[in-house]
């Protein structure tokens, strides 16, 4: 994992009673920006300029102004943001603020993956390291993964990586066959379909949605599937009453107050643990993004030949998107 650049404990006593204004403050101070995903805790959420999904925050954080990027999600996301904006200072609130589908691809273990398959294009799901990224051809999103693979041309073989389960969702709606790395997330792999089911009979007025990166047994009692943009524009829109949603639980914060007179539900793991709940992404609280800011620490530092190599498929996903 990587070596956290936190403060020491007796430093937190240092932090201003009250938070926002003291976030504020300094945003103004740096001219910071505040990018954060939907799966971050709900005070990070509400004092963020701007919330969204990989695709949104790498658009934010291709076109933002701003001298100092502070990103509250996890390390990958900050990476991406480091290598759009090679020049300015990232900083991520928390530097164990991992994810487990990116490291499932190992870049050794990629490197070689992709030497046996020299005649494949490469299209890596965003949530992957900057060494798989500079690796791959193409960057894609849950948002516009299908988009993306339906503009490769029909006698192009693909690898996939590193969501076997977003790349099996991508080969159904496009009817590719693909090579698949087989990466996932600890999250979307938890969700229980007995319990599920429990669940909707339970609750038989409400709508189950999910996150492609769910496995193919949750997705198919799922009504709609799609990133979590999607999902959360979906429960605006859809005139149901209830909804049992199947990603990470961050997203039902948002959820709630876009349409608060509607019940969301999260989808049960299958043990009794708060698994719905990305542990990395909880490592960031409002304390450590303060004292980020006060510190200017810890920074995403990158070569600067990794984040030329890595940005080139990240904009060719822009181009492929707009």
């Amino acid at each position: 994992m990587f070596a956290t650049a936190f403060p020491a404990a007796e430093a937190t006593s240092q932090v201003p009673h009250d938070l926002l204004a003291a976030i504020s403050a300094l945003k103004n101070d740096l001219n910071a920006v505040i990018l954060a995903h939907y799966y971050q805790e709900p005070d990070i959420q509400d004092i963020a300029d701007y919330i969204g999904d990989s695709l949104g925050l790498s658009r934010q954080a291709a076109a933002t102004q701003a001298e100092v990027i502070v990103f509250a999600g996890v390390h990958f996301m900050a990476e991406t943001a480091k290598i759009l904006n090679p020049n300015k200072l990232v900083l991520l609130p928390d530097l164990e603020a991992g994810c487990s589908l990116a490291d499932s691809c190992p870049p050794d273990a990629f490197a070689a993956f992709k030497a046996a398959h020299p005649d494949h294009l490469v299209i890596s799901y965003i949530n992957c390291t900057a060494e798989i990224k500079a690796m791959s051809d193409i960057i894609c999103t849950s948002s516009n993964a299908v988009k993306i693979v339906e503009q490769v041309p029909v006698d192009q073989p693909i690898i996939f990586a590193p969501d076997q389960n977003l790349g099996r969702y991508v080969m159904a709606q496009t009817g590719r066959e693909m090579l698949l790395w087989q990466g996932s997330c600890i999250v979307h792999e938890t969700f229980s379909e007995r319990k599920l089911l429990e669940l909707k009979l339970q609750h038989p007025e409400a709508i189950v949605i999910a996150h492609p990166e769910c496995q193919s047994t949750i997705l198919r009692h799922s009504e709609f599937v799609g990133s979590t943009t999607a999902l959360l524009t979906y429960t605006q829109e859809n005139a149901a009453p209830a909804f049992i949603v199947a990603t990470e639980a961050g997203i039902l914060h948002q959820m709630q107050k876009q349409a608060p007179h509607k019940q969301y539900i999260p989808a049960p793991p299958e043990g009794i643990c708060a698994c719905n709940e990305c542990p990395y992404m909880r490592l960031n609280t409002l304390e450590k993004l303060y004292w980020a800011m006060r510190t200017l620490s810890p920074e995403i530092s990158l070569a600067t030949d990794l984040c030329t190599a890595a940005r080139q498929p990240i904009e060719r996903m822009l181009a492929m998107s707009a």
